[in-house]
């Protein structure tokens, strides 16, 4: 009886798959190709005699939501001696009945630990419909407007049952015992010098992955940061929500994207001040913004644009406007027709101002359940996509992509493969386009390294097939022979994991916090800092050589302090950027503070 009824089971899911992408695309939820993804629901037999079969249809529709929309940062299995498995966000084994903020080793909102939820399939409702409602404050501001998606979303996490005494296991410190690493937090310091090359790559697999997120801490008494010698570091401006990317305005206004709370500001300060004296609110109501930049290029724009979540707009813009002057203006309607994964879209713009550059990071760690093409269907594929371009839901993602000023160039790849290019700078004396890139996990501890590299239009760089020219994924072995002499090498290799943000180039010749002259040209970089690695790496600001235009692939510790201990941080560097007085800014979202890094000499 009980194989008839799983059978029953297996069949009803697998005919409503047709269904389930129309439900999907109308919840707004996933919208995109489903093809070659699993509709199964596997489910024990303890399960299958619990739900009903509305139950059991509600629980697969929820699968294919989550495998689209959450299972990038969410992991739904356990580890050795049932550990819960955690990525960018908490495992969800167990999550229905469980306290908020209760799996260890996972960066929780402040917001979130000081909640007091329990995830009742009530609470995960109403936290869903509208997150920052219910825990102001909280990273998850990603709401799921479809009350019937948001049903089957919770059936399918009501099935992710905890073995017997994680609840317990769950609510336990993490132990303190840490594998420790030659180049890790422990080590870093103005000045320390990192040249990684191949020769340093271990194998695939040569630690297991960890989940190492980070507990986030008020910043401890007596706590300092670190700069290298006749450099000053101090806090410019503090109570910044989520502040994320910041660029400044060529009339000296300072912009950050505040991603969480769907807004820019924008401060002004006098040249040398140590504090803004302006702190305003230049637009709200936003998409998830991150990326800013001002158009056309020069000392007078006209058009202040925001690249969010899955759009570009622009508000006419003036020097010095503290207010946008106008509504928003969609120049790109959608950059890719899927939802979740990696968020942060920068953009900029080439030095003619005729090409608008915007990176969209891909929506899944190495692409694990996107269908097959046979050889045929990739040359096509590719001629209009692009060598090496992923499909399915990862298509116009993994890439930077290009148009122009208007928009109304068709969008397209201009090089292929980059995992998530959080940063993009052009560099002013060659007008080369670069990015800074967070590449995969899952790979082990050291493996593959983080990067930032100059650009090459039409260039593949491996994704998610390959990384670091031809070394293959094993994840995607003997897929795509055809690729493997034809990926790209990056430039300048980072520690793995560091999390590579936003980047700038220093070109400030004079002001009274102006770097020395060896500084101008090169590159500094945030690095957000490491999740997928045993021993905490990154969580710094990073100085990347560059000798006229070439980068040497050596990069320096510039400001480094954040890190506690192997379980805790008070700052996640996230943006940086010149001011107009030639001091370094930087952003960090763990405890919303902009930071100012002046030279003196002394």
């Amino acid at each position: 009886m009980f194989d008839n009824e799983v059978r029953d089971t297996k069949r009803r899911a697998k005919l409503q798959s047709g269904r389930l992408l129309a439900h999907a695309v109308s919840t707004g939820v996933l919208v995109g190709c489903l093809f070659g993804m699993s509709t199964h629901v596997w489910v024990t037999q303890a399960q299958a005699q619990e739900q009903t079969p509305s139950q059991v249809d509600a629980a697969a529709r929820g699968k294919i939501l989550f495998q689209q929309g959450c299972g990038l940062c969410h992991a739904v299995t356990l580890g050795p001696g049932n550990t819960p498995i955690n990525r960018r966000g908490p495992s969800l084994v167990g999550v229905v009945g469980r306290r908020a903020a209760a799996v260890p080793n996972f960066n929780y909102s402040k917001a979130l630990t000081g909640s007091k939820l329990v995830w009742a399939p009530k609470t995960l409702d109403r936290f869903l419909a509208n997150p920052v409602a219910v825990v102001p404050g909280t990273t998850m501001p990603i709401p799921v407007a479809s009350a019937q998606a948001r049903r089957d979303l919770i059936a399918y996490l009501s099935t992710l049952k905890a073995p017997a005494g994680m609840a317990r296991a769950t609510e336990r410190a993490p132990s303190t015992g840490v594998m420790e690493s030659p180049n890790d937090w422990r080590h870093a310091a103005p000045g320390v010098k990192y040249h990684i090359t191949f020769a340093d790559l271990p194998p695939p697999y040569s630690t297991r992955s960890a989940g190492n997120g980070p507990r986030v801490v008020p910043r401890p008494a007596g706590a300092k940061l670190s700069v290298p010698p006749g450099f000053s570091v101090r806090e410019f401006a503090s109570g910044l929500s989520n502040p994320r990317l910041i660029r400044v305005a060529p009339n000296g206004d300072i912009f950050v994207a505040e991603t969480g709370a769907r807004r820019i500001r924008v401060l002004r300060a006098a040249a040398g001040a140590n504090t803004p004296s302006v702190n305003r609110i230049y637009a709200s109501h936003l998409d998830r913004p991150f990326g800013i930049a001002f158009y056309p290029p020069g000392q007078n724009p006209r058009w202040l644009y925001v690249a969010n979540n899955n759009a570009v707009v622009r508000f006419p813009y003036r020097s010095g406007d503290l207010e946008a002057r106008g509504p928003a203006q969609v120049v790109v309607p959608r950059l890719c027709e899927s939802h979740g994964g990696h968020s942060t879209r920068d953009i900029a713009f080439s030095q003619d101002g005729r090409r608008l550059f915007i990176s969209v990071g891909s929506g899944s760690n190495a692409a694990e359940g996107m269908p097959r093409k046979d050889a045929a269907q990739i040359r096509a594929w590719e001629a209009v996509h692009g060598l090496g371009a992923a499909w399915g839901a990862e298509m116009n993602r993994a890439d930077i992509l290009v148009t122009d000023a208007e928009g109304r160039e068709p969008l397209h790849p201009f090089a292929t493969g980059i995992r998530n290019g959080v940063g993009l700078a052009v560099d002013p004396a060659t007008g080369v386009l670069w990015v800074s890139t967070n590449e995969r996990d899952g790979l082990g501890d050291d493996l593959p390294p983080d990067y930032i590299t100059r650009v090459k239009e039409g260039g593949f760089y491996g994704w998610p097939w390959y990384y670091l020219g031809n070394h293959e994924d094993p994840r995607h072995a003997g897929e795509r022979p055809d690729l493997a002499r034809r990926v790209l090498v990056p430039d300048v290799l980072l520690q793995a994991h560091s999390a590579s943000l936003e980047m700038t180039f220093y070109t400030v010749t004079s002001g009274p916090a102006a770097f020395p002259k060896e500084y101008r040209g090169d590159i500094f970089a945030a690095l957000h800092g490491s999740w997928n690695r045993h021993s905490r790496t990154g969580y710094e600001v990073v100085r990347v050589r560059v000798q006229n235009g070439v980068p040497t692939g050596e990069y320096d510790d510039f400001l480094t302090g954040f890190v506690v201990n192997n379980r805790s941080v008070w700052g996640r560097p996230v943006g940086v950027a010149v001011a107009h007085d030639g001091a370094l800014l930087v952003t960090e979202d763990g405890n919303g503070v902009l930071w100012r890094v002046a030279y003196s000499g002394k």
